[in-house]
């Protein structure tokens, strides 16, 4: 089985042979926490409802099979036993999973965005993998088109979004995704307060901020991880001028 097979399975992307490359997800630590680069991150509320969002719109059958239960809170014997019967860190609450069905189906609601999603050819949950600045990347396209990617995001206040393509990344995720697919990529969002949907298509100069992230994480890799590393990653603080 080629590599590309091998990381369909989201096993094998997050904890299996995955885990012999860099991705997007890597850029936060290398830039400004490189003592926490590798560690494993702990599910949380924000993974869970993300990925029941985009299970939903993407893998409906797969959304299907999420376990959930309906209480108000995460506390009390009810929780606790039904997530230690489905061995999960974080629990779905019926209520959240109405809310994230709700929020698709509005995004859905768009011509626009519907037809781009679901228009013929295009491919779901698609990954891809290659060389940037001499390492190994990965990437997993939402909806891979003919000549189109698009990534769904939720938003806690669409109005900020522009201005968090930075603070969250986002740019160095369009940079990466660009070279390995070979295709522009555009952001669409829902505000989950509002229920504001928007397009943000990604600009050469926000690509040029992403590759400059990327090759300085690239930098940072090899500074405190690579072959013949050069700095103590022990000794690391951060340094800025303000």
């Amino acid at each position: 089985m080629d590599i590309i097979e091998q990381l369909r399975d989201d096993n094998e992307y997050y904890n299996g042979v995955g885990k012999d490359y860099l991705s997007n997800s890597d850029i936060g630590n290398l830039l400004y926490d490189p003592l926490n680069f590798g560690v494993k991150r702990e599910d949380n509320k924000d993974f869970m409802l993300g990925r029941y969002f985009h299970q939903y719109i993407l893998e409906p059958e797969k959304a299907k099979q999420v376990p959930h239960l309906d209480v108000k809170v995460r506390r009390g014997k009810a929780y606790d036993e039904f997530k230690a019967e489905h061995n999960l860190d974080v629990v779905l609450l019926t209520h959240e999973k109405i809310q994230m069905e709700i929020l698709a189906d509005r995004l859905l609601s768009i011509k626009d965005f519907a037809s781009l999603i679901n228009e013929q050819d295009v491919e779901y949950e698609v990954p891809a993998v290659g060389k940037l600045f001499g390492l190994d990347w990965k990437g997993k396209a939402d909806i891979l088109g003919s000549n189109h990617i698009i990534d769904l995001k939720t938003s806690r206040d669409i109005a900020d979004f522009k201005w968090k393509v930075s603070r969250y990344n986002y740019d160095s995720q369009a940079y990466i995704y660009s070279e390995l697919f070979g295709k522009p990529l555009t952001f669409i969002v829902i505000d989950k307060q509002s229920k504001m949907p928007g397009m943000y298509p990604v600009s050469d100069e926000t690509l040029s901020k992403g590759r400059d992230k990327v090759e300085r994480a690239v930098e940072q890799y090899h500074k405190f991880f690579g072959k013949n590393p050069t700095s103590d990653i022990n000794q690391y603080y951060f340094y800025e001028e303000v």
